[in-house]
């Protein structure tokens, strides 16, 4: 399943966390990181173990977890703690800036275990192709406001256009899922939602973080195919198989091969 959406949930905040798998997204983050204050890192830690061992052991929707970063007192126990839980997918590593950092992250997982670096500052991206290529990595996660911060970038737009193509890039070479870009802070406008996620779909991205359930929807419709996607991809299809492996056009433009791929892409992606 292609996982578009992944919803944050607090990870002191245990009354939520059975909401947030029922709330529609594809994957679901427990995040010990910023949204838990330095006195409840260890409770907090506690509780989303408890869980994971416990009640949220027989459902399907992915269950990842955002530890603390390495440079943190929390980071080697909150491994030790979650790593080798069956229900966690996969550890999401914040301030991710060298392949040894996952590596440490993975110590002690189970088989299935992967990890998500979170992309968040220069010094990341100065290490990025090593960050993609290590062992375990998934996908490559964009902590837009963090790296904006960190380098001094004032804007959400155009102003991070040559970074997000990086991670795009890097995540094709590595053979790699393709990256998630960073969350929307507003929640309450749809269109602003869809537009930012679209953005990011144009340029590679796969899946957006998402801060409240309402945004789900939003970013669903924006990793959506159109109806006219779909009309012109059976339209492709049909007529290459119409004619028999010989040259075609449609629209006054030829189908070759690179277009017959996309169309194909576009078919299998669809729900059935």
């Amino acid at each position: 399943m292609s996982l578009r959406s992944w919803l944050f949930v607090p990870g002191n905040r245990p009354e939520r966390f059975e909401k947030a798998l029922a709330a529609g997204a594809d994957a679901v983050i427990v995040d010990l990181e910023d949204a838990v204050p330095l006195a409840g890192k260890i409770t907090a830690r506690a509780q989303v173990r408890e869980w994971l061992a416990g009640e949220a052991a027989a459902g399907n929707i992915p269950i990842y977890v955002r530890i603390n970063a390495v440079t943190t007192d929390w980071f080697a126990d909150d491994v030790r703690a979650l790593a080798a839980l069956p229900r966690v997918a996969g550890l999401v590593v914040p301030k991710a800036e060298d392949a040894a950092t996952l590596i440490a992250a993975a110590t002690g997982a189970h088989d299935a275990l992967r990890i998500v670096p979170l992309i968040e500052s220069a010094r990341a991206f100065g290490g990025l192709d090593a960050i993609a290529a290590s062992p375990r990595v998934e996908r490559l996660m964009f902590g837009t406001i963090d790296f904006q911060l960190d380098i001094g970038i004032e804007g959400d737009g155009d102003e991070l256009l040559y970074f997000r193509s990086q991670l795009t890039l890097a995540s094709r070479l590595a053979g790699i899922g393709a990256p998630v870009d960073g969350v929307t802070t507003v929640f309450d406008d749809a269109d602003v939602i869809e537009q930012e996620a679209r953005r990011a779909r144009r340029l590679g991205f796969r899946g957006k973080l998402c801060i409240h359930p309402k945004q789900i929807a939003a970013v669903h419709a924006a990793f959506a195919w159109r109806d006219d996607d779909i009309a012109w991809a059976r339209r492709v299809v049909a007529a290459a198989e119409a004619s028999g492996g010989a040259a075609v056009a449609l629209d006054g433009k030829m189908v070759d091969a690179p277009v017959l791929a996309k169309a194909r892409e576009i078919l299998v992606s669809l729900p059935g």
